[in-house]
């Protein structure tokens, strides 16, 4: 049994028992969570697709960590200009473990 969810904006196939990192989630480390944009459900031959959520979909998740990803790092430079300009950031997560997918 599967899931598409969406959450923060991307959208994850999920199975129960999954790790991911997704966009940081107001919630505290080791807390349970409910992710209700559930976008279509798959048990077997048993496909069921929300137009665009589920009604009644939800999956359960645990809140593992919160943390910061590695540095991404972008460049703005003209040639023969004296211009360079070097600028980045860390973006932050959380990661999350799928506890149980309901079809509703």
């Amino acid at each position: 049994m599967y899931a598409v969810i969406k959450t923060g904006g991307k959208q994850y196939r999920v199975s129960e028992g999954d790790v991911l990192r997704v966009e940081k989630l107001n919630a505290d480390e080791g807390a349970s969570l409910d992710l209700d944009q559930v976008l279509m459900v798959a048990d077997g031959d048993d496909v069921k697709i929300g137009a665009p959520v589920l009604e009644g979909g939800k999956v359960s998740a645990t809140v593992l960590r919160h943390g910061k990803s590695k540095k991404v790092t972008a460049i703005k430079f003209k040639r023969r200009q004296n211009y360079k300009r070097i600028f980045g950031h860390r973006q932050q997560f959380s990661e999350i473990k799928i506890t149980g997918i309901s079809a509703g």
